[in-house]
């Protein structure tokens, strides 16, 4: 390379770069591994981690992803495709996003999918930013923002929106039933409100009164905004059946189709909308179409974001596209189909209540929340839950999400999970581990309840 450039060495090739800016070694860097060692060295760090048993959710869920999705997703043609500026050259890309947003608007109910967002935060923030300019009917950018969201996408969203005038005012939760009850509304009525958000199950796990909440606000000339869990919809009234008239739009994240538990991620957002809503929507669409000689073809059509038109007329700045996350996500829906998603949830709905149920047998330990719920429950415990939930993981049993810090009122409470994976062994052994711990740690003189 150096001879048909016609340089005579490397120091000679980048001669242009002072000696002062230059290093003659790096010590940082270790010694080189041989690819055995590094494997060795890899597989040390993995065990660092252990495989605990995971019985937390809050919008990250431990659900069986079939070998087949992540094989063929890592296969080349996906995993090192470029964005698919080049309809010519990116038609496998374009279908498979293009059959995508066909699942989800199958899912959801809706007119309109894009191809994926960041995360469900930021997709939560987009559909805020994107009702604010959907509703040309309100000036107030008001927002009722639901304290039974996802604390997290509660932050992002305000992270995101505060700097642009938008104001999110929180809605209460009834304190009995871990809902936002419908007549807390009434406060707002005959105001200027330009959306209501609305959980699907909400972060407790609770199912809202989604028709009510949805028919109030379009009675009040707001847009409903709803989040939900894409593999509860395959057991719940998609958003777009929700009320009289169906949400307007629809957000959440798309981790539980297909995205592996991996220290944070990555995941994906989902958006969708209704029809009339398509000009407002962030991201990109996929569009498909027939050539002169009728053959099917694949392009991008809306992308009204800003590297493709002017900045300040851009619906969105930071519209990442998760494309592999989407792909995993479209193997795994396809493998799955309708009927092995609804086995999924109502599984994981099972193992939940069945996890609850012995939970609660244990003197002390009581449920909150006495509604419907999906695959996540709240219960209170008999001693800081905190050093429960350590002590739990110390014995590589992950327990729950301590809700002190969002939710003090509920003093020791956890939120916990089962998904499909959880089996009755690994309920029966957490039972019997909380028991212990609670035990050690100078709560009741516990044991377990008999059953009548």
């Amino acid at each position: 390379m150096l001879a048909a450039i016609g340089a005579q060495s490397i120091d000679e090739l980048f001669d242009e770069i002072p000696a002062s800016l230059r290093l003659s070694q790096l010590d940082a860097i270790p010694a080189a591994l041989s690819e055995m060692e590094v494997g060795q060295l890899m597989g040390r760090r993995a065990q660092q981690d252990g495989q605990p048993v995971c019985f937390i959710g809050a919008g990250a869920y431990d659900h069986h992803i079939p070998a087949a999705v992540w094989q063929i997703t890592t296969r080349g043609e996906y995993y090192t495709a470029y964005t698919p500026y080049q309809a010519e050259a990116s038609q496998g890309t374009l279908q498979l996003l293009y059959e995508y947003q066909s699942m989800m608007v199958a899912l959801t109910g809706m007119d309109v999918s894009n191809a994926s967002l960041y995360d469900g935060a930021s997709a939560l923030a987009e559909a805020v930013l994107m009702a604010v300019r959907a509703n040309r009917k309100s000036k107030s950018k008001r927002i009722l923002m639901p304290k039974t969201v996802h604390p997290a996408y509660r932050r992002v969203v305000r992270n995101i929106v505060h700097n642009q005038e938008v104001e999110l005012v929180e809605l209460p939760y009834d304190p009995s039933g871990g809902h936002t009850d419908p007549s807390v509304l009434e406060a707002y009525a005959g105001e200027d409100i330009a959306a209501l958000v609305i959980p699907q199950p909400n972060f407790f796990g609770v199912l809202e009164e989604v028709d009510a909440l949805t028919d109030w606000a379009h009675a009040n000339g707001a847009l409903a905004i709803g989040v939900v869990n894409p593999l509860a919809l395959s057991l719940l009234t998609p958003p777009g059946e929700w009320g009289e008239k169906g949400a307007d739009i629809c957000c959440g994240e798309g981790q539980p189709l297909g995205a592996p538990l991996s220290s944070g991620g990555p995941y994906f957002g989902f958006l969708c909308c209704k029809q009339s809503h398509v000009r407002q929507m962030p991201g990109r669409i996929i569009g498909r179409t027939e050539d002169l000689d009728g053959r099917v073809g694949y392009t991008l059509t809306l992308q009204a974001r800003e590297q493709h038109i002017r900045r300040s007329k851009a619906t969105s700045n930071i519209c990442t596209n998760q494309g592999l996350m989407v792909t995993a996500a479209t193997i795994h829906m396809a493998l799955l189909g309708s009927e092995g998603l609804e086995r999924a949830a109502a599984a994981s709905y099972q193992n939940t209540s069945q996890l609850v149920s012995q939970l609660t047998a244990i003197e002390g330990v009581e449920s909150l929340f006495q509604r419907p719920a999906f695959h996540e429950r709240v219960i209170r415990l008999p001693a800081e839950a905190g050093s429960v939930l350590r002590s739990l993981a110390a014995h590589s049993l992950l327990g729950g999400l301590d809700l002190s810090r969002d939710y003090p009122e509920l003093g020791d409470a956890i939120l916990v999970c089962a998904t499909e994976k959880r089996t009755a062994e690994e309920i029966d052994a957490y039972a019997q581990k909380l028991q212990r711990v609670i035990q050690l740690q100078g709560g009741v003189k516990c044991g377990l309840v008999p059953k009548e």
